[in-house]
């Protein structure tokens, strides 16, 4: 039991009790002994209390397009986590049509609430519409380098570009993520999409977004990479753990 449940039950154990000199006395020295005990406790037994904050900034993808709230990917990521006994509070900075330069834009104030991590999905659109890799690349290397100095841990997941742009562009452009984890030296997931993309059961019917199933499925398969996050997270505050 957490240090301060256990004063919670001891001060009103003792408030029923305290008809007598000798009990006050006793509940007093308690309540103050329950206290040191808090003062002294090890880090890690305050910092498993703390709920993680996890920021995913990203397009419509991110954003839960064409779903009930209930189904968007940030809610079921927070479910699945949830269910494994993390204590996480996932925050949906997910904006429909999006490209890399309009999350570099904001990136600054979507932090302004300190997450202790952040997963990026961002580049779906910049493929979509043709948008030069390089210029890419660029604005997800500034995003990464904020994100860093703020301080969060970081997942950065892949996207690939449409077929239709040639081989030449969709190796380009596929490439610049791997590149960019290992330079900034964070966790990444080479294609958010993966196992959903192109397949109609498990998409919308304009063929691009996923529907309650696919984002089921993007939840599962990305979910050992955000433990690994939130791992991250917990060394951090417990450093030597």
């Amino acid at each position: 039991m957490a240090p301060y449940g256990l004063i919670k039950i001891m001060f009103a154990y003792f408030r029923v009790l305290d008809k007598s000199r000798y009990l006050y006395r006793a509940s007093r020295y308690l309540q103050i002994g329950a206290l040191f005990a808090i003062l002294l406790s090890p880090p890690s037994a305050l910092a498993a209390e703390k709920t993680a904050s996890l920021l995913v900034i990203g397009d419509s993808l991110a954003a839960g397009y064409g779903l009930p709230a209930s189904d968007a990917f940030t809610t079921r990521l927070e479910a699945a986590l949830t269910s494994l006994g993390h204590r996480v509070r996932v925050i949906n900075a997910g904006v429909s049509g999006d490209t890399s330069d309009g999350g570099r834009a904001r990136i600054g104030w979507s932090l302004a609430g300190k997450p202790d991590a952040v997963l990026i999905e961002l580049g779906a659109n910049d493929g979509m519409r043709g948008l030069e890799p390089a210029a890419t690349k660029a604005n997800l290397d500034a995003i990464l380098s904020q994100i860093r100095s703020a301080g969060a841990e970081i997942l950065l997941t892949g996207m690939l570009a449409p077929p239709n742009l040639g081989r030449e562009y969709g190796a380009e452009f596929a490439a610049l993520y791997p590149a960019l984890a290992r330079r900034h030296g964070v966790l990444f997931y080479p294609f958010f999409l993966e196992g959903v993309a192109a397949n109609p059961e498990l998409n919308q019917a304009d063929r691009i977004h996923p529907n309650a199933a696919g984002v089921e499925i993007i939840v599962e398969r990305l979910l050992p990479k955000v433990k690994d996050l939130l791992q991250r997270v917990r060394n951090k505050r417990e450093p030597g753990r």
